[in-house]
């Protein structure tokens, strides 16, 4: 592309603000440990939850969306539950009251806390760690490969994509260093702003170009509906006959069995509670409990707004200026070029740099978030647990910089080396997140489960995703998760009915402060024989409703944008008015009932 002077000032102005900002706070971050990786429990709720839905904003999930919106239009809204999305509703109704009760520092710590200071402690404390630290190696592997090839589209430089992503790295990573969450909190406010303003521009400009008599002549029937039947029935046959070919791919061709499929998977994803990257350390970074349960609920509300009228706006530029030429040309289609293509055909001077800007913003978000939030796990749980438990204040911080430093370097160094970083990033997740849910449900819900049983669901359901592509290679990964499930949860039981149960006393601690819903009623007794006092948590008619309500609400905040750029207008006021009364029973139903 060729930039004009004022777009590369934008973009060259945003990347010198984004360093003053580290520089310029890195004493306050520098205290202490909780205060370089927590922000010293000082940050507003908002900004966290504004922090929070900025990290989770990242370029490839978009292009992800575009993708799925152009094929499956308004049934695309469904799709997400695949990560899912509504992990942030179970976390805003309880889970993040519960996390941010115990008062640590990492999810490592957080293990302490549950299973105490034995054999079965140290060992879940240990897969938690190793889980934290090459989740984020493999991470920084991939934005290194997916950053220096978005640059490289971008860019009127010849610079090699890796010589690009060695730059842009090494600008985030020295603000993230510096500066710490103080750094990476006010850094993403401002992102989280230029990538606001781009997406609306982008929607407020497919409105312009593309009228709704336009868009009709290139979609299917059912393309604008969001509700679907037993099977999908979108036939793009004599539009873009290549998309037939997508979707039998994707596998959504029966699609209220995938639905179904993303509910169960989804439902016990979100029940296990956050993994411990960025969206557990803003919880964890919170004033109170209430403040961090509000912090996951505005995460949704300021987020898919902006992030859908620029999904929704890419979508119909592309459906309508591309369709025609990807029908003639018969070609396989790279979904990816939708964003050079729309950028370099659509947004005017100015606008371009700041759109490449918000674009650049998304990806150091997410990418800072995870380098400031995995070295917590090294510092905390392994530098000062077991190598230097009398270190100073300064030492700690000082180690916290070596430590992303270094973590940088490997994931860069795995970056280099690999060419196919898609493929590896997958299989090291799918390995990591295939066996997290059993084990970090049961942590929640049920006295009994112990340390032991905690390291060998994660075990069981690690070497469960490992095996399973190569004993059952076509089969699709969300289908795989209840083989991944049955794994871990028989991990889970052997581990923990083939050892003690954890003391009395660790699990009074837990409970009386935690104080969880779930199968604890030999330990609910025993406190309440020594505290009479003492009031149990019955909330669970209430949570699971909220959580209802709440997943309707989030919906709605999905598709309303996308209604509106391409101005189905009626639709768009029934989502409006769902919206309203869902907003209304959750301020009466959880807000107003939300206690410390």
């Amino acid at each position: 592309m060729n930039l004009a002077a004022i777009d590369i000032a934008i973009i060259a102005g945003y990347l010198g603000f984004t360093l003053l900002i580290g520089f310029y706070i890195s004493k306050k971050a520098s205290t202490d440990l909780d205060s370089y990786f927590l922000g010293g429990k000082t940050i507003p709720w908002w900004i966290l939850g504004v922090s929070n839905a900025s990290g989770m904003f990242d370029i490839t999930g978009t292009m992800w969306l575009v993708s799925m919106c152009f094929v499956y239009g308004l049934k695309s809204a469904w799709l997400p539950w695949i990560w899912p999305t509504f992990n942030q509703i179970f976390l805003m109704v309880y889970l993040s009251v519960w996390l941010r009760r115990s008062n640590v520092m990492t999810g490592a710590e957080w293990l302490k806390t549950r299973f105490g200071e034995g054999k079965g402690a140290q060992l879940s404390h240990l897969i938690v760690v190793i889980f934290a630290i090459v989740s984020a190696v493999g991470f920084i592997a991939y934005a290194f490969k997916g950053i220096g090839k978005f640059a490289s589209t971008f860019f009127p430089w010849e610079l090699a994509p890796d010589t690009y992503a060695l730059i842009i790295l090494a600008v985030t990573t020295l603000y993230v260093i510096k500066g710490g969450m103080y750094s990476v909190v006010f850094t993403e406010l401002v992102q989280f702003i230029i990538m606001t303003i781009a997406s609306l521009s982008v929607g407020i400009i497919a409105m312009m170009y593309v009228s709704p008599e336009e868009l009709n002549a290139v979609i299917p029937a059912g393309w604008k509906e969001l509700f679907f039947g037993w099977t999908l029935d979108l036939d793009w046959t004599g539009l873009i006959d290549s998309v037939n070919v997508k979707i039998q791919e994707d596998g959504f061709s029966l699609f209220t069995f995938f639905f179904l499929m993303m509910v169960f998977k989804g439902v016990m994803s979100s029940m296990a509670g956050p993994v411990p990257n960025y969206d557990m350390q803003r919880i964890l970074a919170a004033k109170s409990p209430s403040e961090a349960a509000k912090m996951s609920g505005i995460v949704s509300l300021v987020m898919f707004v902006p992030r859908y009228m620029m999904v929704a706006g890419l979508s119909i530029l592309a459906l309508v200026f591309l369709g025609p030429k990807i029908q003639s040309s018969q070609e396989v289609f790279d979904f990816e070029l939708i964003l050079p293509y729309a950028i370099q055909n659509f947004i005017p001077v100015g606008l371009t740099g700041l759109l490449i800007a918000g674009l650049l913003a998304a990806f150091m978000s997410t990418y800072a978030a995870t380098v400031n939030a995995a070295p917590a796990y090294f510092v905390n749980d392994i530098y000062k647990k077991y190598i230097n438990p009398e270190g100073s204040k300064t030492l700690y911080v000082r180690m916290s910089y070596w430590a992303s430093v270094v973590l940088v370097i490997i994931g860069v160094g795995f970056g280099f080396l690999v060419e196919s970083i898609n493929e590896i990033t997958q299989w090291i997740f799918g390995a990591l997140f295939g066996g997290y849910s059993a084990a970090n449900l049961l942590k929640w819900h049920w006295w009994r489960f112990n340390g032991h049983g905690y390291f060998w669901g994660m075990m069981a359901g690690l070497i469960a995703s490992l095996v399973l592509p190569i004993l059952m290679p076509d089969l699709q990964p969300l289908y795989g998760f209840p083989y991944l499930l049955i794994f871990s949860l028989m991990g889970c039981l052997l581990g923990t009915l083939l050892t003690p149960a954890e003391p009395d006393q660790v699990l009074i601690a837990f409970y009386k402060n935690v104080r969880p819903w779930g199968f604890w009623k030999p330990i609910r007794e025993k406190v309440q024989q020594s505290d009479p006092s003492f009031i149990p948590n019955n909330d669970f008619g209430r949570d699971m409703t909220n959580i209802a309500v709440g997943i309707v609400w989030q919906l709605t905040l999905v598709v309303i944008p996308i209604y509106l750029v391409i101005r189905e207008f009626i639709p768009m006021s029934v989502g409006i008015g769902v919206f309203l009364i869902t907003s209304w029973i959750l301020k009466k139903n959880w807000l107003d009932k939300l206690k410390d």
